[in-house]
């Protein structure tokens, strides 16, 4: 009996101390906030805000080279969340991919963004004519 509890004494103490030195290397310096002008949200940390670069430059690539759609569209991605404003209206789209009305031609936009890794979600901020 005194084994045993000796031996359960000895885990608890085990996991105390990584338990410890897991906080003590966690805690780290701090340093001093930077300034306003170029911190970063608290609540997207500077490596999201990479990936979401990454992944805004993969959706303009790819709707760059997406022949059937408008051009010119505007790219916001946020925590994988991407945000396509601009005009549908184009003379030349709805070609053999795509059929030439807009609910189609949005319907082709959105599936092309969602086939870029990372993203989330894809919202439309869209023009459907001279406005």
């Amino acid at each position: 009996m005194a084994s045993s509890f000796l031996n359960k004494l000895s885990k608890i103490s085990l996991v105390s101390f990584f338990s410890l030195l897991l906080l003590v290397a966690c805690g780290g310096e701090s340093s001093a906030p930077e300034s306003s002008a170029t911190s970063t949200p608290s609540n997207v940390s500077e490596a999201d805000m990479a990936v979401d670069a990454n992944i805004k430059a993969q959706v303009e690539s790819a709707l760059a080279n997406a022949l059937d759609l408008p051009q010119g569209f505007t790219v916001d991605v946020s925590e994988g969340v991407v945000l396509i404003s601009g005009s549908m209206v184009c003379e030349d789209c709805g070609g053999m991919r795509t059929p030439g009305n807009i609910g189609t031609i949005q319907q082709s936009l959105g599936g092309v963004v969602r086939a870029v890794p990372g993203v989330m979600r894809v919202d439309f901020d869209l023009s459907y004519g001279s406005e």
